[in-house]
């Protein structure tokens, strides 16, 4: 078993040197170690956030390791937000993204975080409360095309974030929770003033956006998407990426590509250079993260 102080120092080095000097396959053996020998910790972040963590989890290794999950993305929502803009985060899960964003917008801006799992929604109140953030409305929902009741189905603990009403071959876990559009789920006044929607939810998107689609002409015309679409998933369930873009489309939003590699190799070099989005006109094949805008250019 490597001391914690050992591992300490080698996080420091994978963190803050520059990334050709060994730290790609530094940050690999680090996060394979991690995950076979976890540990029980606090995880800061870079943004000065705090996050109790089990490093044998993806997410919370990597924002025990890294001080950050999906730096490309982080970075650009760092990018986009302001004082007192208003955010949804659907799939909040234990809610990184919804402390970031709370940051971000300030006490004049505000958050709604949405989470069907009781247990993740637990954590993520928590999350919330130990990091100051009195901006956050949490709702312990999932987002649909249609109000009911789904079974959610996590197939391994090293990978919570993969929760999804899609049943896998392997089940290690499941959860029932309540399901709603999202213009249910939020105010009126709530989706007018939404600046940026974030829809998490592993092979639900395309049901999200359905449930989504008679209030896309009542948002902001300069309102941001972004998505995570999952191409096996939705196919799983006959459904395509096209069900997830094609009403986005014809709502007169543009579609940019995220950089996105879970590898912990990746890291270290996203860190120091994140990558804008891009305009993307090609297939999407592969898991990806999506943003949708009205601008037309080729980075929004």
């Amino acid at each position: 078993m490597t001391p914690p102080l050992v591992l300490q120092a080698l996080r420091a080095y994978v963190r803050h040197l520059p990334a050709g000097l060994g730290t790609p396959k530094l940050a690999a053996r680090l996060s394979e170690h991690l995950k076979h020998h976890p540990l029980t910790a606090t995880a800061r972040t870079l943004d000065g956030t705090a996050f109790p963590v089990v490093t044998s989890d993806v997410i919370q290794r990597y924002l025990w390791l890294f001080g950050v999950w999906e730096p490309h993305l982080t970075a650009w929502m760092r990018s986009r937000l302001a004082p007192g803009d208003l955010v949804v985060d659907a799939g909040a899960h234990t809610g990184y993204y919804t402390v970031l964003a709370s940051r971000l917008v300030g006490p004049a801006g505000r958050v709604v975080a949405i989470e069907p799992s009781p247990a993740f929604h637990q954590a993520l109140t928590a999350n919330i409360a130990a990091n100051g953030c009195g901006n956050v409305r949490t709702i312990n929902a999932a987002v649909s095309d249609t109000p009911g009741r789904l079974t959610f189905y996590t197939e391994r603990s090293t990978n919570l974030g993969g929760t999804t009403a899609v049943r896998s071959r392997t089940v290690e876990a499941s959860f029932e929770a309540d399901a709603a559009p999202l213009p249910t789920l939020l105010t009126a006044e709530e989706l007018a003033a939404a600046r940026l929607i974030k829809v998490d939810v592993e092979g639900g998107e395309a049901a999200a956006i359905r449930g989504l689609v008679p209030a896309l002409n009542d948002l902001r015309g300069d309102v941001e998407l972004v998505v995570e679409v999952t191409p096996r998933t939705l196919a799983k369930q006959g459904q395509s990426v096209n069900d997830v873009l094609g009403p986005l489309r014809d709502h007169g939003f543009h579609t940019y590509r995220l950089a996105n590699d879970y590898a912990a190799a990746s890291y270290p070099a996203a860190l120091r250079h994140p990558a804008q989005p891009i305009r993307w006109h090609g297939p999407v094949t592969e898991m990806s993260d999506l943003v949708f805008s009205r601008l037309d250019a080729e980075t929004p």
